[in-house]
């Protein structure tokens, strides 16, 4: 998982994948196949691991505070000294040939899949009369993810651990002032 996060889907390659595995070629064909195979289960466990915040954001009571968190949460992950790599589904998709086009369209596919949900759990606001029907679910679904996106580019620039603590406690305390 590690590898892939850091080097990207394409970038990763035979000798990286084994060497941090500590097993020969050989074993990595037997047990998972080929890379792709590997890579759709290091993407399993980075989701159900290092990224299930943002799913459990989803459960917050309001529209504001699923934002809120997911952001703040995202900063903080971030910010992990062990997590400088910034997002795996955007790193791992963002360059690469052709033969690594589905893995690129899967990773897509995923993303997409997040901003719907969230779409969906904007939506839901709305039907509840937690934010106004007036806006647009799905602009509000896209700014977030966009966000979200923006500072894991930001972490792979380097953006210090003070600087994405800093900016999550702007976003907390906003939520603070709140009237």
């Amino acid at each position: 998982m590690h590898v892939f996060w850091e080097k990207g889907y394409e970038g990763a390659s035979l000798h990286d994948l084994t060497a941090a595995m500590r097993i020969q070629p050989a074993s990595l064909y037997k047990a998972f196949g080929n890379k792709r195979n590997l890579f759709e289960q290091a993407l399993a466990r980075y989701l159900a691991g290092p990224v299930a915040f943002i799913r459990g954001a989803q459960s917050e009571p309001t529209a504001y505070a699923v934002a809120e968190r997911t952001l703040c949460d995202s900063a903080e992950f971030l910010a992990n000294q062990h997590t400088r790599c910034g997002c795996m589904t955007i790193q791992a998709a963002l360059v690469g040939g052709k033969e690594s086009q589905p893995v690129r369209e899967e990773l897509i596919a995923l993303r997409l899949r997040g901003q719907e949900a969230l779409r969906q759990r904007f939506e839901r606001a709305q039907e509840e009369g937690d934010l106004a029907k007036t806006g647009d679910a799905s602009d509000l679904a896209r700014f977030v993810t966009a966000i979200f996106q923006g500072m894991a580019v930001q972490a792979i620039n380097g953006a210090s651990r003070e600087e994405c603590f800093a900016s999550r406690r702007r976003l907390c305390a906003r939520g603070q002032d709140r009237s």
